[in-house]
């Protein structure tokens, strides 16, 4: 346990970052999931919820601009692809 007032405070604000972050990643991977599985009615609809999802996780911090350009990318490909 560290000593340092700052590094209690530190420690306690990187719990709850690591919780924010983790539930963000998580709305992420479902909502790239339900495109993926979506069926070809709904596709367009899903990859609009995905890449929502992934641009408000660059919003608040999670990922960095080029990571949710590439996943979008990636996924709006391979969405075009299969439909």
């Amino acid at each position: 346990m560290p000593h340092k007032k700052s590094t209690v405070k530190r420690l306690r604000q990187t719990k709850k970052q690591n919780v924010r972050n983790r539930g963000i990643r998580s709305r992420v991977a479902n909502a790239v999931r339900q495109a993926r599985e979506a069926g070809s009615e709904e596709r367009e609809a899903a990859l609009k919820r995905a890449v929502s999802e992934i641009d408000k996780a660059v919003k608040a911090g999670v990922y960095k601009r080029e990571t949710a350009s590439r996943k979008k990318s990636r996924l709006t490909k391979t969405i075009r692809e299969a439909g």
